[in-house]
């Protein structure tokens, strides 16, 4: 199975602390770690950490920040031949704080991920052809994403689309996705629609397929699990409890694990139930990247929970 991501690749600064500081205010952190990450570098890595194919199409600076990205994605499997690197701008940056909840506040600068061009998607579309998923974010320029998808759809290539970060979300490229998978906030400013539960999760699900022509779409709902819709139907699938230390890559390794048990071949929901499991495994390991967990992690994961891979 082979897949491509298209998309960023950021090196995360991360803060641990008890509480956030309020404006104004200074408060003692626990620990700082720099740690691989960017939500496209981070579902290249998912999905090659779990046995796929997989290459990467992004862009760093040629800096030291930029070589430690690259040489980490090579050293999780991940292709970087088609990586570009410019040395008129540096490697993207986020501040990640993490609280004792777990939860995260991050603030990026894209850097080098806005040189991505669409000549040098342009310059890769062999690679597209030949992958049978696109994997997609919205924390590059949106005019490359969508050339991107727009070469996966002349090659009947299974385009999957994770609409994050809310501020990069272009309208204009939702109609090029087959499968998009938003989280509440997202889904929120797709929609329109306050999506806190079930039955607004399908509200919004419907709505995306009524007006983007999107008819796959699978809506994550955090602690309430996430609902997957197809054509009309629907199911939804129950959130795996675990103790979470570190939510930051989360959504990614959905993506990447969504991407991967699709590329092998199963069906949306069962590739679902997998992505979830992949995830609540991340959550209880610490780095966006490092915190990924390889296939034979997750089997052991399963075997302990009593959990079942379809």
């Amino acid at each position: 199975m082979t897949i491509t991501v298209v998309g960023s690749v950021i090196m995360d600064i991360v803060f641990l602390t008890d509480h956030y500081p309020q404006h104004g205010d200074t408060v003692f952190g626990k620990e700082v770690s720099y740690s691989p990450g960017g939500k496209g570098a981070n579902q290249a890595t998912a999905c090659a950490k779990l046995g796929a194919a997989t290459t990467f199409i992004g862009c760093v600076g040629n800096d030291a920040f930029g070589h430690t990205l690259l040489h980490k994605l090579q050293s999780n499997q991940v292709n970087i031949e088609s990586m570009k690197a410019v040395a008129d701008s540096g490697t993207g940056t986020a501040l990640v704080t993490i609280d004792s909840s777990a939860e995260n506040t991050i603030l990026v600068v894209k850097g080098a991920n806005d040189c991505l061009t669409m000549e040098d998607i342009d310059r890769c579309e062999h690679i597209i052809s030949n992958s049978r998923i696109l994997l997609v974010q919205m924390e590059i320029r949106s005019e490359v994403i969508k050339q991107a998808m727009m070469a996966a759809r002349r090659h009947g290539v299974t385009i999957i689309l994770d609409p994050a970060p809310t501020d990069g979300i272009d309208i204009s490229a939702l109609p090029y996705a087959d499968i998009i998978v938003p989280n509440q906030q997202e889904a929120r400013f797709l929609t329109q629609i306050e999506v806190h539960n079930i039955p607004t999760a399908l509200e919004a699900a419907i709505y995306l397929h009524q007006h983007y022509g999107i008819a796959k779409s699978i809506i994550k709902l955090g602690g309430q699990g996430s609902l997957v819709y197809q054509d009309g139907a629907y199911e939804h699938i129950q959130a795996i409890a675990v103790q979470a230390v570190d939510t930051v890559g989360a959504g990614d390794s959905y993506a990447g694990a969504l991407a991967y048990a699709l590329a092998e071949g199963r069906t949306l929901l069962a590739a679902a139930k997998f992505a979830s499991i992949v995830s609540a495994l991340k959550v209880t390991r610490h780095g966006a990247q490092d915190g990924i967990p390889s296939m034979e992690e997750v089997v052991n994961f399963c075997s302990a929970r009593n959990l079942t891979i379809d």
